[in-house]
């Protein structure tokens, strides 16, 4: 079962409805080419009392393309849930623009609101509804007609069929954070924003909310994921950006930032490897440990192939190679400033 969610979603009902509104959700194929936009985004929380102004976002420029999934990375305190919020709705910004499927919060904030579903970290389910009841409550909130309403749908799509008719109370806690991501999803947003989705969970179940992460994102949906497991958005994001004290690092492909970490390690299996480095391979940064000859190296200066020539011309038989490169940990380190030395 495919969850396909619309161009829009579905804002809910106002007195005096905006006529560019209904344009906009009657319009698919006008489907922006970004499904996020920040421009100079910017919140400062006015002094109070003792305690001074302070800037949590400066400056945000960043555009989350459409049909992405969209990593969000910075320690605690970088700002990431101020945004989060910004874009649901919840906190009003200080300066700057922000666009939500093409429409900016200020203009059309309902018909923003309704284009972005949010699933918080915390677990926020009523402990005695049942996941049926919990997603129609939810399409009920999102003023979606009931022979609209997709509740059977989500429910297969999030695993949760089985479990339908069972207390919120009973579910284990991966079963708890898919409802969530269900609730969500109930006025088909075509944005949705996964704050620490796997937070807490097993690796068993982190996997099945990767692979619901993937058939959400398959069917269409742009996802904006934050993540403390770099692994996560190592494996997940098509692009990610990192940010540290309200300010945008780094925003790149996840492949270019990778590529762009540093240097890397050779290691070369040899066949009666010498005791000490021959003289020829002095300059470089290289150890002999257990027949192996390990190398680390810039991939921006020298080529592996090249070191694999210089090796072998100081008389070392090559029987093996492979290679160890940075992870997005290490990126990740650099850039905020926080490897220790």
């Amino acid at each position: 079962m495919n969850i396909m969610p619309p161009q829009s979603g579905r804002a809910a009902p106002q007195h005096h409805e905006n006529a560019s509104d209904d344009a906009l959700q009657n319009a698919p194929e006008n489907a922006p080419e970004n499904a996020v936009e920040l421009r100079g985004l910017c919140k400062t929380y006015r002094a109070q009392g003792n305690t001074p102004s302070k800037e949590v976002l400066s400056n945000m420029t960043l555009a989350v393309p459409r049909g992405s999934i969209y990593g969000l990375l910075g320690p605690n305190g970088a700002g990431k849930s101020t945004l989060i919020n910004i874009l649901a709705g919840t906190v009003i910004k200080s300066s700057g623009q922000a666009k939500v499927w093409g429409v900016d919060i200020d203009d059309h904030p309902r018909q923003a609101r309704a284009n972005i579903g949010i699933v918080p970290q915390e677990l926020n389910i009523d402990a005695f509804f049942t996941p049926r009841e919990t997603l129609d409550f939810m399409a009920g909130m999102f003023a979606v007609p009931r022979h609209e309403r997709r509740t059977d749908a989500l429910l297969e799509e999030i695993g949760l069929t089985d479990k339908a008719g069972a207390y919120t109370r009973t579910l284990s806690g991966g079963m708890r954070r898919r409802l969530m991501v269900g609730k969500a999803m109930v006025h088909q947003p075509p944005v949705l924003v996964l704050d620490e989705p796997t937070a807490g969970v097993d690796v068993g179940l982190r996997q099945k909310l990767w692979a619901l992460i993937r058939r959400l994102n398959d069917n269409g949906v742009t996802i904006i994921l934050t993540t403390h497991y770099l692994e996560e958005a190592e494996t997940l994001c098509d692009r990610i950006a990192i940010m540290n004290h309200g300010r945008l690092l780094k925003e790149a492909r996840t492949e270019d930032l990778l590529a762009g970490a540093g240097n890397k390690d050779i290691i070369l299996r040899l066949e009666n490897a010498p005791q000490q480095l021959p003289a020829a391979l002095a300059d470089l940064n290289a150890s002999i440990k257990d027949n192996s000859l390990r190398i680390n190296f810039s991939p921006a200066q020298t080529s592996a192939v090249s070191l694999l020539e210089r090796v072998s011309a100081a008389g070392l038989i090559i029987t093996d190679v492979s290679t160890e490169e940075p992870d997005l940990e290490d990126v990740f380190m650099e850039i905020t400033s926080l490897k220790q030395d």
